[in-house]
């Protein structure tokens, strides 16, 4: 286990920019090295800079010196950095990997900021909720209980839920917390981890975005690799390993048996059309032909990351009509819970 905890991909990015740069301009490796952890300002980071200088002190290559960092530094990281360091294209490799991992940054960002307001709805919605049902409802209950009447049942529900909560509470926390950490447990089971792969892919809204999303990791990865020198076959090992879902983990390093015995990467991508789409078999065995592949994949990556791109654009607009019929359910069975038992209480004293 590494002791240093994780770094933020924007580090990283850093990282390998300013190294590129100060090797450019002609420092030794551990002068980038040392000087990028003067400017660095993440105590994790630094520790580990420091801890790469005193490696490459001690003659140890900086592909050597990253790899004692498995947490840290993924195996596509990990290898064109090797890679650079075998070839003498070092340089290259570095502005390859930054260029590669700003688009996985930006990437990511996109999809954290498209959740914010559906997040934002549904813990508001929530919240409301259980702020009239565990703040006003107990309220009216003495009122409700001083005249001789019957409770409709969806004010028997919330008024079982929310005495419930006063007297059980602890109990009830004590329990959601076991619930969870049961559920992580069994979620990191091979079999369930697959199952979910393979339910995330195919719930409607989230799993094209979860598809185009492995599909812009896979292309952009493979086409970098290939790009920086590295062989199809040890390409396509440290892409499956580099991609979210274990679907397409599995599928890849099946891809990669297959290209191993002499198969062409289309046919094998082209039996998979739920994970692989024809736009995606048909480029890639244009590429094939062309001997041109890693170009098709980078292009293959922009198309599907604009494909995102207006998807997350969207999502808040494709939500919408949910969220409110969520939030409206919520709200309305709460509101009719309070209001019922008080327009039956006012017609009795009309009466």
């Amino acid at each position: 286990m590494n002791p240093f905890g994780q770094v933020s991909l924007s580090d990283q990015v850093l990282f390998t920019k300013h190294l590129s740069i100060m090797i450019k301009a002609g420092l030794s490796l551990k002068e980038s090295v040392e000087t990028i952890k003067d400017q660095t300002s993440s105590k994790k980071f630094r520790e580990i800079l420091d801890d790469l200088t005193n490696r490459l002190d001690n003659g140890e290559s900086l592909g050597e010196s990253l790899a004692k960092h498995p947490r840290i530094f993924s195996n596509l990281f990990i290898n064109m950095i090797r890679l650079g360091e075998e070839s003498g294209t070092l340089e290259g490799n570095l502005e390859h990997l930054t260029l590669q991992l700003e688009k996985s940054n930006d990437l990511r960002k996109k999809i954290k900021s498209a959740m914010i307001y559906p997040i934002f709805i549904l813990v508001a919605a929530l919240g409301l909720g259980a702020a009239l049902v565990f703040f006003v409802l107990p309220k009216l209950l003495p009122l409700f209980k001083s005249f001789d009447i019957e409770l409709p049942l969806p004010t028997r529900i919330l008024l079982g839920i929310s005495e419930a909560f006063q007297n059980y509470g602890i109990f009830i926390l004590i329990g959601v917390v076991f619930l969870s950490a049961i559920i992580i447990l069994i979620s990191r089971i091979k079999a369930v981890k697959k199952f979910n792969a393979r339910l995330l892919i195919s719930l409607p809204i989230i799993g094209p975005i979860s598809r185009n999303t492995n599909l812009i990791q896979f292309s952009r990865t493979l086409g970098t690799l290939l790009k920086s020198g590295v062989s199809i076959i040890t390409a396509l090992d440290i892409t499956a390993n580099t991609l979210p879902n274990l679907i397409y983990q599995e599928v890849l390093k099946e891809t990669s048996i297959k290209v191993q015995r002499g198969e062409s990467l289309e046919n094998y991508l082209h039996l998979n059309p739920k994970l692989f789409p024809p736009t995606v078999s048909r480029m890639v065995a244009v590429g094939e032909k062309t001997g041109n592949l890693e170009e098709t994949l980078l292009y293959l990556a922009e198309f599907y990351e604009k494909e995102v791109d207006n998807t997350t654009k969207n999502l808040s607009s494709i939500l919408e009509p949910i969220l409110l019929i969520f939030i409206g359910i919520v709200v309305g069975f709460v509101a009719i819970s309070i209001i019922m038992p008080i327009y039956q209480i006012t017609s009795g004293i009309y009466l």
